[in-house]
């Protein structure tokens, strides 16, 4: 006859074993009350991402000599818009370069600013181009320009942007801009609207 096995007392769980499972449990519970109150904090302030736009341009002055050199001079207007109704918006790092037919004209740059809750600020650069020697392909799109009285520009750039969230932190994005301007030599102004982009 076979023996029946002998059952000897049975294993506990380690105390150490359940001191790691009330820490994890603990944890799991602190995650998820954070991310509810997260949620609820999203659904009451409902931020919205900031926009830098172009809101207008003018070409004021152009010169275009013999020698193939071209100097420019135009006014933009750059609107900075905050449309959190609980929250000012930070603006810093910004930096846009204004080209024409890929040549570099000027640079445009911002000191840091505020823009306050639910309102926008503008600002007007008056940009003077240094002379700008052209080559043979710019040359020839700049004459076809001035037949048409009407001159391509291309402004480009990036600004950082920082709001707070309540108490729950602050928030960040990058702003891009990439605008196409077409602008008559007749010093009209125009008006691109050009928004920018975030991430």
């Amino acid at each position: 006859m076979h023996k029946l096995p002998v059952l000897g007392r049975k294993r506990r769980t380690d105390l150490l074993v359940w001191c790691f499972a009330f820490i994890c449990a603990i944890l799991a519970i602190i995650v998820i009350i954070a991310g509810i109150i997260v949620f609820i904090g999203y659904l009451a302030i409902r931020p919205k991402v900031p926009l830098l736009y172009v809101n207008a341009a003018r070409l004021d002055d152009v010169i275009y000599n013999q020698a193939s050199v071209l100097a420019v001079r135009l006014t933009i207007a750059i609107k900075a818009e905050n449309h959190n109704q609980k929250a000012h918006v930070s603006f810093y790092n910004t930096r846009l370069t204004l080209e024409y037919h890929g040549l570099s004209i000027a640079m445009l740059v911002a000191d840091p600013f505020e823009v306050k809750k639910n309102t926008s600020e503008e600002f007007y650069y008056v940009v003077e181009s240094s002379p700008i020697p052209l080559g043979k392909q710019e040359q020839l799109l700049t004459q076809q320009a001035l037949q048409k009285g009407l001159f391509p520009f291309f402004l480009k750039g990036n600004s950082r942007t920082r709001w707070r969230i309540g108490s729950l932190g602050s928030v960040k994005f990058w702003l891009h801009i990439n605008c196409h301007m077409w602008l008559p030599t007749n010093s009209s102004v125009v008006f691109p609207h050009c928004s920018s982009s975030s991430h």
